[in-house]
C-alpha cells in the first residue's frame, strides 16, 4: 500500500464533522455542508490522481538513492547522502525516512523538503557506529505530497543493504595525511628532539621549530636565500629502518568497559590500525598479536604491499571475551613467533595494583627480550567525578574512594617503570596520539 492520508485530510474531516453537527441544530446549513463534503471528496480524488498519474515511459515520478561508502568507520562520523529527484510537473513536498540499522537506536532520521519540477536535492547526515560488524540498512522511504497535501504517495528505494563497520580507517587516513605533510602536531603528536641518530644523510628540508640547530646546513641555506631565518634548511638523516613493531591486544573482560559508546577493545583496535600505518610509513615492519583466555590471531611483522589491509581484516573480526586473560599464553606466543628484538605495544587495562602484579612475571619476561610498552587506560568518568564539587558527606566519601583508584593507577605506572618496563596511562580519547608519541620518542632515542 503506497497511499497515505495526511494530517490536513483529517483536519478537513474534523471540520466537516463539526459542520454537520452544527447543521443538526441549524437545518439551513445542511445543504452547504453537503456541497462542501462533495468538494472535499473531489479534491481528495484529484490529489490522488495527480500523485499516481503514470509518467512518461512508466518512469517513477520520484527517484531516490542513498549514497555511502562500502564500509563504515567505527567511532567516527560517517557521511550519508540522500539524492532525491522529482519528475512531477508541479512542486512536491517530500518527507524522507531512512531506515538505518537498529544498532544506532535512532528514530529521528526524518527530513522534510520541497522539490520543484526537475530539481535534484541532496540531504546529508552523519552516522557514528560504536561497534564493529555488519549493519543492515532498510528502505529509503520517500513520501510525496502535491500542493493540495491531502494524500501522500510512498516510494521505497535501496532496500536491504548490508554495510560492514571496520576499525577506524578514517582516523588512520587522517594521521597518514598529516604524517606525510609533517603536520602530526595538529592532532597532539609532539615534535620530539632526536637524542641519537643514524649519520646516513637522506635529504635537505626546511628548518622547523624544535629541530636540532646542529643539523642546520649553513652553506645550503646561504645558497637558497640571504633573507629571513625561515629560509634555513637542515640536514635530514635516515631513521633506523626495518624494525619490528608488534601491537598486542588484550581481548579479555577488562577490555569490555565502554567510554563514549566505544569499548576499550575498540579504542585499542583503532589505535593499532593507526599505529601500524605510521610504523609502515616510517619504514618499519608492523605486526599484530591478539590474546585472551585462548590463542588469538597472529600477523607476522612485514612491510609488503597489502599488509595493512591484512591487519585491517584481522582487526575487524576481533571480539572481547568474558574470561580472564591468560598472560602465560601470551608470553609463550611471543617467544615462539617473535624471534627478533621488537617493540611490543601491549594494549590492556589494569584496575588494581594487585591485578598487575599477578601478570608482572610475564611482563618482565617479555621486557628482557623486547622493548615493552604497556598501555592501559585512565578512567575519565572518575576524573569527572573528582572534579565535581562535593556537597554532602557521602560525596566526600565517594570522592576519597575514587581518588584511591586514581592513585592506584599511577602506582601501577611507577611499579612497571621500577622493573624497566615502559608504561603509558592515557585517557581512551587520547590513546592514538599518546601511543604514536611514545613510538616516535623511542625512535628518537634510538631504543628500537
Amino acid at each position: 500500500m503506497s497511499l497515505f492520508l495526511t494530517k490536513r485530510f483529517f483536519y478537513l474531516c474534523m471540520a466537516l464533522i463539526a459542520g454537520f453537527v452544527v447543521a443538526f441544530f441549524l437545518p439551513w446549513l445542511l445543504g452547504p455542508m453537503q456541497v462542501l463534503l462533495g468538494a472535499a471528496g473531489l479534491l481528495t480524488l484529484l490529489d490522488a490522481l495527480l500523485l499516481f498519474a503514470p509518467g512518461k515511459h512508466n518512469v517513477l515520478p520520484i527517484f531516490g538513492r542513498r549514497v555511502l561508502g562500502d564500509k563504515l568507520s567505527n567511532g567516527d562520523d560517517n557521511e550519508v547522502k540522500l539524492y532525491l529527484e522529482s519528475r512531477y510537473r508541479f512542486g512536491v513536498q517530500v518527507e524522507v525516512i531512512d531506515e538505518i540499522p537498529h544498532q544506532f537506536q535512532r528514530r529521528d532520521v526524518l527530513f522534510e523538503t520541497i522539490i520543484q519540477p526537475g530539481q535534484t536535492q541532496v540531504i546529508t547526515y552523519q552516522l557514528r557506529p560504536t561497534k564493529r560488524g555488519e549493519y543492515e540498512f532498510g528502505a529509503l522511504n520517500v513520501y510525496a505530497a502535491s500542493p493540495l497535501r491531502l494524500v501522500r504517495r510512498r516510494f521505497r528505494f535501496d532496500q536491504a543493504k548490508v554495510v560492514p563497520v571496520y576499525p577506524s580507517f578514517l582516523q588512520m587516513r587522517q594521521y597518514e595525511l598529516l604524517a606525510i605533510h609533517n603536520r602530526l602536531t595538529e592532532v597532539g603528536v609532539k615534535r620530539i628532539r632526536r637524542v641519537g641518530q643514524s649519520m646516513e644523510f637522506e635529504q635537505l628540508r626546511p628548518y622547523a621549530s624544535g629541530d636540532d640547530p646542529r643539523t642546520i646546513n649553513w652553506k645550503a641555506s646561504a645558497r637558497r636565500s640571504s633573507g629571513p631565518a625561515d629560509t634555513l634548511v637542515v640536514n635530514h638523516f635516515q631513521d633506523e629502518r626495518a624494525q619490528q613493531v608488534f601491537c598486542l591486544i588484550d581481548k579479555g573482560r577488562v577490555m569490555r568497559m565502554p567510554f563514549e559508546g566505544l569499548s576499550l577493545l575498540d579504542y585499542a583496535i583503532n589505535a593499532t590500525l593507526v599505529m601500524s600505518n605510521i610504523a609502515l610509513l616510517k619504514h618499519d615492519k608492523a605486526g599484530l598479536i591478539t590474546f585472551s583466555s585462548k590463542p588469538g590471531a597472529v600477523v607476522p611483522a612485514e612491510r609488503r604491499p597489502g599488509h595493512l589491509r591484512t591487519i585491517l581484516e584481522v582487526l575487524y573480526r576481533q571480539k572481547t571475551q568474558y574470561l580472564e586473560t591468560d598472560y602465560e599464553r601470551l608470553y609463550a606466543t611471543v617467544r615462539a613467533r617473535v624471534k627478533q628484538r621488537s617493540l611490543l605495544i601491549l594494549f590492556t587495562n589494569f584496575e588494581t595494583l594487585q591485578g598487575m602484579q599477578r601478570q608482572l612475571p610475564y611482563l618482565r619476561g617479555l621486557s628482557k627480550q623486547h622493548l615493552l610498552l604497556v598501555v592501559f587506560f585512565e578512567n575519565t568518568e572518575l576524573r569527572t567525578y573528582l572534579d565535581a564539587p562535593a556537597e554532602t558527606t557521602a560525596d566526600v566519601y565517594n570522592q576519597t574512594i575514587a581518588e584511591k583508584f586514581q592513585q592506584e593507577k599511577r602506582q601501577i605506572v611507577r611499579e612497571l617503570q621500577r622493573y624497566g618496563i615502559q608504561a603509558l596511562l592515557t585517557p581512551p580519547q587520547l590513546l592514538t596520539a599518546n601511543t604514536i608519541n611514545k613510538y616516535l620518542e623511542f625512535k628518537a632515542r634510538g631504543l628500537i
